[in-house]
């Protein structure tokens, strides 16, 4: 009985052994560490930098304060067409001789523009209206009073300069000689950059335009066609297209062309000032324009119009534009066309 009695003690204390030493368990692998997840830098908002000129965002935001440049136009009949302006952020249209009409366009940033032209001759009321601006002046000579007027002025001036303009050869099978000279926006911008001229709008200059991106004037009345009567000899059309929000230019009972593009120039701001305008009685029929002081006229845009006030107080100040009430007036964003007229010149809205 001891005999087992032993025995089984000695089996139950072997069971207890291999219980209490049973087998490990298999230690897990080792877990990589997980890489928490790049939370992405949002990219910053560009910023948008608008043309003091248009409203319009520029390509480049840097020539935001660069001064203008404004290119003297041939606008003659028989010399269409005219060539880098719908590029024009501004185009200005005096009566100048005989009843015909030149033209002044002004960019911000000539360097993103192509060939423009013809270039013609200076005249005081270009002079003035460029010396408003603060802007470089590219033209092919002038009248006696308006070169005096650029050298006594200071005004920076590009004259037919060498390398910047060139005769188009193509114009001149058809044109006579005056009507061929050319130039572009590289050639201008180039220059400008490699002179000494000062090519920012001093700390104290200001463009006094705001513009808003719906510039329909409140109350204002239909103005789906308008025709503005310079002379006999020139007429300009402004027809309102609602699909693009522009008035679409016409002269000469034809579409005004940009020989750029072989496409009509249409501009969302279209101004009509009156002031007093007449011959001086010289032998060429030169116009006298007075551009100091105030006036009358009309802005349109967005197939309305509404009467306006303009205020031009020194030679060397911009063009201002009020309401009738006083409030300055906001031109919608994209181009805009200015006609200065004489007072008694017949404007048709329709």
């Amino acid at each position: 009985m001891k005999k087992w009695i032993a025995l089984l003690m000695s089996m139950l204390m072997l069971l207890a052994c291999c219980v209490g030493c049973g087998a490990k368990k298999p230690e897990e692998p080792a877990q990589e560490p997980v890489a928490e997840k790049a939370i992405p830098t949002p990219k910053p908002e560009p910023v948008v930098v608008p043309n003091p000129l248009t409203g319009e965002p520029l390509n480049n935001a840097d020539a935001v304060n660069n001064r203008p440049v404004a290119v003297m136009l041939n606008n003659i009949h028989y010399a269409m067409p005219q060539h880098g302006v719908s590029d024009a952020d501004m185009i200005f249209e005096f009566n100048v001789e005989g009843g015909i009409t030149r033209m002044v366009g002004f960019f911000q940033e000539p360097d993103k523009v192509g060939t423009i032209g013809s270039v013609r001759s200076a005249r005081p009321c270009f002079v003035e209206t460029v010396l408003g601006m603060d802007a470089f002046y590219a033209h092919c000579g002038g009248s006696q009073e308006a070169l005096n007027m650029i050298y006594n002025l200071g005004i920076d001036d590009l004259n037919a300069t060498e390398g910047v303009f060139w005769r188009d050869a193509e114009r001149a099978k058809t044109m006579d000689y005056e009507h061929t000279l050319m130039t572009s926006g590289e050639n201008l911008a180039n220059y400008i950059a490699g002179s000494d001229w000062r090519l920012q709008h001093n700390a104290d200059y200001e463009y006094p335009i705001t513009y808003v991106e719906d510039g329909t004037p409140a109350n204002g009345t239909d103005a789906n066609h308008v025709a503005v009567r310079f002379s006999n000899y020139k007429t300009g059309t402004f027809d309102y297209n609602a699909k693009n929000g522009k008035y679409m230019i016409g002269q000469y009972d034809s579409e005004y062309i940009d020989g750029n593009t072989g496409n009509q120039v249409g501009v969302t701001n279209l101004l009509v000032l009156r002031t007093t305008v007449y011959d001086s009685g010289d032998s060429k029929g030169h116009m006298v324009i007075d551009l100091q002081g105030s006036g009358d006229g009309m802005f349109f845009c967005g197939g309305k119009a509404i009467e306006i006030n303009w205020e031009k107080a020194e030679m060397s100040d911009p063009f201002t534009y009020y309401l009738t009430d006083g409030t300055p007036l906001s031109l919608g964003v994209g181009h805009t066309y200015v006609c200065v007229i004489a007072n008694d010149a017949d404007v048709t809205v329709e």
